[in-house]
C-alpha cells in the first residue's frame, strides 16, 4: 500500500470524530482502514505498555469509551505533516457527579508504507475514585 495522502489523511482525520460522536463503528473501522489495513500499535497513553493489533488499539477502545466519551478536535490544532496526523482532541463525558466535562489529549497518528499504524497519545488518566471515567479506564489500563 502507498503512503496514505495528505488528502486521504484530512478525510481521515474528519471521519475519525464525525463517526466516532455518531456511534457508527462499522462505518468507523472503514475509515480507519482506508488508510490503515496493517498492523497497528498504540502507546496509550504514553508511559503504559503497548497495545498490539487493530482489535485492541481502535475497536476495543471504541466498544469501552464511545457509549460515554464524544470528541472534538481544538480547532487550529490538527496538524498534517507528512505521513503523520496530530491534534488536540477534547474528550467530553459527564462526571459522576452530572457535571459536563472535558479532558484534553494530544494524539499523534503515524501512517507507515506498509499499512501499519503506530498511535501515541498524551492525557493525565482521570482519578479512579471518578465513578463515571474512572472506573472504565481502570479496566482499559493494565
Amino acid at each position: 500500500m502507498p503512503m496514505p495522502t495528505t488528502e486521504q489523511l484530512t478525510v481521515w482525520s474528519d471521519q475519525y470524530v464525525a463517526l466516532w460522536n455518531a456511534g457508527d463503528k462499522a462505518a468507523w473501522e472503514a475509515n480507519w482502514r482506508a488508510v490503515g489495513p496493517g498492523d497497528f500499535r498504540m502507546l496509550d497513553p504514553v508511559g503504559t505498555p503497548e497495545k498490539h493489533g487493530f482489535e485492541n488499539c481502535c475497536l476495543n477502545p471504541f466498544d469501552l469509551f464511545q457509549p460515554t466519551v464524544k470528541f472534538r478536535v481544538q480547532p487550529g490544532s490538527r496538524f498534517i505533516c507528512g505521513n503523520e496526523v496530530a491534534w488536540v482532541m477534547e474528550n467530553h463525558f459527564t462526571a459522576a457527579d452530572g457535571t459536563p466535562t472535558v479532558l484534553s489529549s494530544i494524539e499523534t497518528y503515524r501512517f507507515e508504507e506498509d499499512g501499519s499504524v503506530v498511535i501515541r497519545t498524551y492525557y493525565d488518566v482521570p482519578e479512579h475514585n471518578d465513578e463515571s471515567l474512572g472506573q472504565i479506564f481502570q479496566t482499559y489500563l493494565p
